[in-house]
């Protein structure tokens, strides 16, 4: 149950291959240099105190009861890294509640969890992958923060994506990273900061007019705008309160040809990667754009694109058992045979849109 794709040639087949081949090579190359720059990763249970923590384990970062507002008793810390007052004591009686005589109590074994916090886009959904599955969603605030708890987890190493969609539906790269969480703890992540959404309001330009390049991030930041020609050209805008962005952008210094866009943004000393690229043309006539009409086939997250996405969902069934979930996709959006493999690629990289 093949396709015929006349634009799939040998030299694609064999770049698919070599991703395939090397994409833990290449992701984890990609992650290391964008972790370093954005995220910070705590560790409840370890006995450090660090932001977010209130404490941890026996560390309670020179709290007490009395600071915390009671007349006395033992102050301790939970699972969760926040402080515990139930031994606390307030008032002359000192003591009355905390007593009690030892023994019966069940003592919960602590769940493992990873907390996921960050920078989006103003009410933009964000969503939250764990090895190319979706695992969770969520909605920034006004302010563009986010923050996504998963729970449940078994110790080990996984790999995370976020992204995020915009109030013009245009969604951002996949931000990916991998966590190693340990049994028993809460592991969090912050600082992420999801990079900014782009896209241009003409498919083709004539050369001499403007072309418009827009686009979301948090508000108030500094946006840098590249667009790329012979010469590649920078410019600077800041986002409004909503973390709308644009730029009306003079093509007379471009070359006729196809052209690359991109973006990235800055805001109290954190900066995110250069987010996904938007192209158009410089030629002679002026082509708004328009809504790309998008086959089912590929389209493995049903979003109506098939992007980095869809590709991370099939490489990650890549020669593997296929579950009883995603059986009925593979054969909806991808061959059909049951497994995924470079006929399945093939499919996808004919019917790609970016």
């Amino acid at each position: 149950m093949t396709e015929n794709h006349p634009r799939i040639n040998l030299l694609w087949t064999a770049v698919l291959i070599a991703i395939i081949l090397f994409l833990p090579t290449v992701w984890t190359h990609a992650v290391n240099t964008t972790i370093s720059a954005t995220v910070k990763i705590t560790v409840c249970g370890d006995g450090i105190v660090e932001s977010p923590e209130q404490c941890d384990g026996s560390s309670l970062n020179g709290a007490s009861c009395t600071t915390q507002g009671f007349t006395g008793g033992t102050l301790s810390c939970s699972f969760a890294c926040e402080f515990n007052t139930s031994s606390c004591t307030s008032g002359s009686s000192g003591g009355s509640g905390g007593g009690g005589g030892g023994g019966g109590g069940i003592v919960s074994t602590p769940s493992t969890n990873a907390v996921f916090s960050g920078k989006a886009y103003p009410g933009s959904a964000v969503t939250l992958l764990k090895d190319a599955q979706i695992t969770a969603t969520t909605i920034a605030g006004p302010d563009a923060n986010f923050q996504i708890s998963i729970s449940g987890l078994s110790g080990g190493s996984y790999i995370f994506s976020l992204y995020g969609k915009d109030s013009n539906g245009i969604r951002s790269s996949l931000f990916t990273f991998p966590i190693t969480v340990t049994t028993g703890v809460t592991t969090n992540i912050t600082g992420i900061f999801i990079a900014p959404t782009i896209a241009t309001d003409k498919s083709e330009v004539r050369r001499g007019d403007n072309i418009v390049i827009f686009g979301q991030t948090v508000p108030a930041s500094e946006v840098t705008i590249s667009v790329n020609s012979e010469e590649e050209f920078f410019m600077k805008k800041i986002a409004d309160a909503t973390g709308t962005y644009l730029l009306n952008f003079d093509t007379s210094v471009l070359d006729m040809g196809q052209h690359l866009t991109k973006s990235k943004a800055a805001l109290n000393d954190e900066i995110t990667a250069f987010g996904k690229v938007a192209g158009f043309t410089v030629g002679t006539k002026n082509v708004l754009a328009g809504l790309l009409s998008v086959s089912k086939k590929g389209d493995l997250n049903k979003d109506g694109k098939i992007n980095l996405v869809d590709f991370s969902i099939a490489a990650f069934w890549y020669k593997r058992a296929l579950n009883i979930t995603f059986k009925p996709l593979e054969i909806e959006h991808l061959n059909g045979d049951g497994k995924v493999d470079l006929v399945d690629f093939s499919i996808m990289a004919f019917h790609w849109t970016g």
